[in-house]
């Protein structure tokens, strides 16, 4: 985010905070500037919008260290919103089934999302019911750790369905939002 330091401020009227958080009241720009200057410090307006306009007496280098470490603190949480993908077929070996389920927990624990694909060809079509026992199955198989972000759904010659990590923000989410979702046991 860009704020606006010294003189590129413009409004007129100020409400100046110091460096400890103490307010120093309504100001003009140029006593704050003058104020900030004799301290050997930068007068930051962070917040625009208000009326007056809020800014801050504070020493430049510190607080942009600080506004970055909020940032990346952000980005960190931020995590888990990536969709990670894992096909299967509708007859599937069972190493190659229990491989694949090993996957899904390795992405699970990792916060991701997994859209499980179950894909048909030729005349596999004719059997759709195999892919809708398939996803109970692996829905059996990680219990009550995931919830189901989609219900199986065909789309073309796929069976899709997204699943998601069971943690405690999204238990609440869960109860939030009521039954839109279903949780998996």
């Amino acid at each position: 985010m860009s704020y606006r330091i010294n003189d590129q401020i413009r409004a007129e009227k100020l409400r100046v905070i110091d460096g400890a958080g103490k307010q120093l009241g309504i100001l003009t720009r140029e006593t704050a500037l003058a104020k900030a200057k004799s301290l050997k410090l930068a007068l930051i307006e962070i917040a625009p919008a208000a009326n007056p306009p809020v800014a801050k007496i504070v020493d430049l280098g510190k607080f942009r260290y600080q506004e970055e470490k909020k940032l990346r603190s952000q980005q960190k949480r931020a995590k888990g919103g990536e969709i990670k993908e894992i096909r299967f077929s509708p007859f599937i070996a069972e190493n190659d089934f229990n491989f694949r389920i090993e996957r899904i927990r390795e992405f699970l624990s990792d916060k991701d999302k997994v859209k499980v694909v179950v894909v048909f060809t030729g005349r596999q079509m004719g059997s759709t019911r195999f892919g809708y026992l398939l996803i109970k199955r692996i829905l059996d198989i990680l219990g009550g750790t995931v919830i189901t972000d989609m219900e199986p759904k065909f789309f073309g010659r796929h069976l899709i369905t997204i699943i998601s990590p069971l943690g405690k923000k999204r238990v609440e989410q869960i109860y939030a939002e009521g039954k839109d979702k279903k949780v998996v046991n």
